[in-house]
């Protein structure tokens, strides 16, 4: 406080002013020295971005190593600013939670191929939580998909002939990505569903199994006429039979299962005629019984009526006597009939 107090006003204002001026230049210095490498970079190669937008990333909470690398990356390809590769996109693409390399990895992989993607269409793909470099390559070189999958926990697709014979095929499905439908469009477990179900319809539509054996391409053509790839994020290239094996005779088993059923069926039948039958003759049975009975209680009557007529006149000893002798006559009649019979078995119109 002494010393101060020995300066003058004005020398006391060239201190203050001397001591800010330090303070800014170690500021200045330290901004140097931390961003001077990638300010260096960004100038030799021609990417465009100032110290004042590195430190500017800084308070935006932006890593400036990856935007001035990735930003280098797409000059150095030939991609800049007219392309929509700038650093406000790159930042804004980074603050949104993408991943800024593998972008413009894919754009110059695309820009190399001459593909139709742009940084929009590549960021949006990335944001959406799909691998867009691996797109690109996909789209570049086409991928193979064993058919049926691995997944499926089956070893090939089963379809069956019009002359009910099984074949067993296993395919390759040729497909390269298609960049504009990878944005809502189907995965690959959708486009294995659809070409599976093509085969099996056009095994089915075969009237033999011949005719697949001895043109296989013909299910090939049918599944691609049928445009399966539609809202998929694929474009189906070729569809190869890989395999075609002769499976069971299914139209055979089918029949002897049907006959089967219809034999069970006439069985079923036949025993409810039965039981009706025995029912008809247990009834008819109860009805004898029940005329037998009705016979004996009307024999019972005839001593009755005979000994009234007696009584009242009507019936003379003469008549008596007849009527005796028509009743041995008849006995003798049913037991000489009763003897010529089979087994010795009594004749129904004794009844």
């Amino acid at each position: 406080m002494e010393v101060f107090g020995q300066l003058s006003p004005f020398q006391i204002v060239l201190f203050i002013i001397l001591a800010i001026g330090f303070f800014v230049v170690l500021l200045i210095l330290g901004v140097f020295a931390r961003y001077f490498r990638l300010w260096i970079q960004s100038k030799t190669t021609g990417a465009g971005i100032t110290i004042f937008d590195l430190l500017g990333m800084t308070f935006r909470k932006v890593n400036p190593d990856v935007i001035v690398r990735s930003k280098i990356m797409a000059v150095q390809a030939g991609i800049g600013d007219e392309h929509g590769v700038t650093s406000k996109a790159l930042e804004a693409h980074y603050l949104a939670g993408g991943r800024v390399p593998l972008v413009i990895q894919a754009l110059i992989a695309a820009n190399k191929a001459k593909l139709d993607l742009d940084f929009k269409l590549a960021a949006a793909i990335d944001l959406a939580g799909r691998n867009i470099l691996e797109a690109v390559q996909t789209s570049v070189y086409p991928k193979v998909i064993d058919c049926p999958g691995k997944s499926i926990g089956r070893d090939s697709l089963d379809g069956v002939a019009q002359n009910g014979i099984q074949l067993k095929v296993k395919a390759r499905v040729t497909v390269r990505a298609n960049l504009r439908q990878l944005i809502g469009g189907a995965t690959e477990e959708t486009i294995v569903a659809r070409v599976g179900e093509g085969i099996v319809n056009a095994i089915g539509s075969a009237e033999t199994h011949l005719e697949v054996l001895a043109q296989p391409d013909r299910i090939s053509k049918t599944v691609l006429a049928r445009r399966l790839d539609a809202q998929t994020a694929f474009e189906i290239v070729s569809i190869d039979i890989a395999e075609i094996t002769v499976g069971d005779n299914i139209g055979a088993r089918l029949r002897a299962d049907q006959a089967e059923a219809d034999m069970r069926v006439a069985r079923a039948k036949a025993e409810g005629r039965r039981a009706m039958a025995v029912a008809e003759e247990q009834e008819n049975i109860a009805k004898i019984e029940e005329n037998r009975a009705k016979l004996i209680e009307a024999e019972a009557e005839v001593p009755k009526a005979i000994a009234e007529a007696f009584q009242t006149g009507k019936l003379g000893i003469m008549d008596y006597y007849r009527l005796r002798n028509v009743q041995a006559d008849t006995d003798m009649r049913l037991s000489i009939a009763r003897a010529g019979a089979p087994g010795g078995k009594k004749p129904e119109s004794a009844a």
